[in-house]
């Protein structure tokens, strides 16, 4: 290739549209092959599959030319990922990524003490429905990819859940090349502001504390004053509590359905950097551009404390013993922050001839707003020694080895005396979200019983350092829990009933027999008047409490082993 045409094909398809558009998925990983081809610290890995059919391209960017991440990991590299394209009509990453991939190494700048992995497009189902109108609020570019994938699910809110083939071979890369930072590029929507970027951190009270001290005392600061002398100045994601910024903003506490609450899990501090939806588009792929050379900047300066901060955190976390699963908002703790916005006002509709809102981009003005961004624990946990996890469960056990969760199996039938949840009530959905109804609310009846399992059923010790991923995944009240996701709701289902015209003689036999139940029959038809009036329920009250209700009706079946027993394991 002569020096012409390869300066030409060096140009991105956003550089050679004037800027005005995103590259492709074929013209992206096509740029990057081109660039593995020219330059020896830069090697494109195929990973897993997703549901368009194509594998998870990942480039990797290595000053050293080391592309194993065991030997990268030996070596004390810190590992920076970014992610690309999960909503592809956000694209500024995709653009961005492909321009600071080849500025650094036509450069040699890459830095000696980083990794840099990018996932050039995640959303590969979504970029090739391609049209310029699905995302009605955006200014640019030209056409870009629809936010649902080839089964129309929003990739940021599987990575739990897990229904896409995408999610399983990010969660292949993620848990290969355990980065300590991990980057997922966004484009808002909501009010209009002057700021072309705005960031959402890892929320810094569920991150770990020693993760989340370095995260609000040096790296956000940094990456604020970083921006604002390249003359994009910063604001946290604008969440406001009521129409408009004036009214307060509030923080975004993102539960592990979403991609930096899943890194959030694994001790990596996590960032969606949310550009603004109305500014132009060459802006917005240049404030990515420049946050992105920040983290760069900002990591290679403090990489060794970085991979220090992480080596104590996963540490703690094997030794930690009790877990929040939920998170409230405290609203008594509040901010002031500086806040640059428009003049918001109301004129009437022409659409409905009504009051609508507007903002005047003539009229811009600098304000302090509330903040508050404070959360603390709703409901919290202490861990079990183990869980054990009947071996029929097998799509959980799968994605817990895909997190590289260390898991040992019974080499023989054996009862175990366990602390098993019954499951006393749940809130469910009444629309599907993302291809389920989620279940909410959960309340739990811990019970000490000896039950059977069997060789090759499964037994987890809370020791490790995914201890985050396996507590609030297998703990059913966890927000983002397998439970509330559906896993296991044929537990709630009763397998066995009866007719009523025959157990009546049988429950007549069962209550001569036990006057205890007697008693606890005639106590609930005195307290409860509706009770004292339903034959049906008196029935039923009965039969639940007889050795015929089948045990395993709402039974969780991931049970808790709290003291420490001599178990055959493999």
């Amino acid at each position: 290739m002569c020096l012409s045409s390869f300066a030409s094909a060096q140009k991105t398809p956003f550089e050679q549209s004037k800027k005005t558009q995103t590259a492709t998925y074929p013209e992206a990983i096509a740029y990057y092959k081109l660039l593995a081809k020219q330059y020896p610290q830069v090697k494109l890995f195929s990973y897993g599959n997703t549901d368009f059919g194509q594998p998870l391209e990942l480039l990797v960017l290595s000053k050293d030319q080391i592309f194993d991440p065991l030997t990268i990991k030996k070596r004390k590299k810190t590992v920076l990922l970014i992610n690309n394209g999960i909503h592809p009509g956000e694209p500024e990453g995709i653009d961005a990524s492909m321009m600071l991939s080849r500025d650094l190494l036509k450069g040699n700048k890459l830095p000696k003490d980083v990794v840099i992995c990018i996932i050039p497009l995640y959303n590969i189902d979504g970029s090739f429905n391609r049209t310029s109108t699905s995302r009605a609020n955006q200014n640019g570019p030209v056409s870009y990819g629809f936010r649902g994938n080839a089964k129309n699910l929003d990739l940021n809110r599987d990575f739990i859940k897990t229904d896409s083939k995408n999610s399983a071979a990010f969660q292949l890369i993620f848990n290969t090349w355990k980065p300590e930072i991990f980057v997922d590029t966004h484009t808002s929507n909501g009010a209009d502001y002057q700021y072309v970027m705005t960031l959402i951190p890892t929320q810094k009270d569920k991150l770990n504390t020693i993760l989340s001290g370095y995260l609000t005392h040096t790296l956000v600061p940094g990456l604020y004053e970083a921006m604002a002398k390249q003359g994009y100045p910063m604001i946290p994601y604008v969440n406001s509590i009521a129409e408009t910024p004036e009214s307060g903003i509030t923080g975004f506490i993102e539960s592990p359905r979403y991609s930096t609450g899943y890194a959030a899990l694994h001790n990596v501090i996590g960032f969606m950097p949310e550009t603004h939806m109305l500014k132009a588009y060459d802006l917005r792929v240049d404030a990515t551009y420049k946050l992105l050379q920040s983290y760069i900047d900002i990591i290679q300066r403090d990489a060794k404390l970085i991979l220090e901060n992480k080596q104590r955190a996963d540490e703690f976390v094997a030794r930690q013993t009790e877990f929040p699963l939920t998170w409230q908002l405290n609203k008594n703790e509040v901010n002031k922050i500086t806040f640059k916005g428009f003049e918001a006002g109301q004129k009437p509709s022409v659409v409905s001839g009504l009051n609508r809102l507007y903002y005047d981009r003539s009229k811009p003005y600098t304000k302090t707003i509330q903040e508050w961004n404070k959360f603390e624990p709703a409901i919290s946990v202490q861990k079990p020694l183990a869980y054990i996890i009947p071996k029929a469960w097998d799509k959980m056990i799968v994605l817990l080895k895909l997190n590289n969760v260390k898991m040992q199996e019974l080499k023989s039938d054996t009862k175990i005396e366990v602390e098993s949840y019954y499951i006393e009530d749940v809130k469910t959905g009444s629309k599907p979200y993302e291809g389920h109804y989620l279940h909410t609310g959960v309340k739990v009846n811990p019970k000490k019983q000896k039950l059977q399992y069997y060789a090759g059923d499964v037994i987890i010790y809370v020791n490790q350092e995914n201890n985050r991923y396996i507590v609030e995944t297998l703990e059913p009240q966890a927000t983002d829990s397998f439970f509330n996701w559906n896993f296991f709701d044929s537990i709630l289902d009763m397998k066995e009933h009866y007719s009523a015209y025959v157990f009546e003689d049988t429950a007549e036999g069962i209550l001569k027999s036990n006057p205890l139940l007697r008693a606890q029959l005639e106590e609930k038809k005195s307290l409860d008047t509706a009770f004292s009036k339903n034959a049906a329920a008196q029935l039923d009250f009965v039969y639940k409490n007889s050795d015929y209700y089948e045990k395993t009706h709402n039974r969780y079946p991931v049970a808790r082993l709290m003291t420490t027993v001599k178990l055959n394991l493999k």
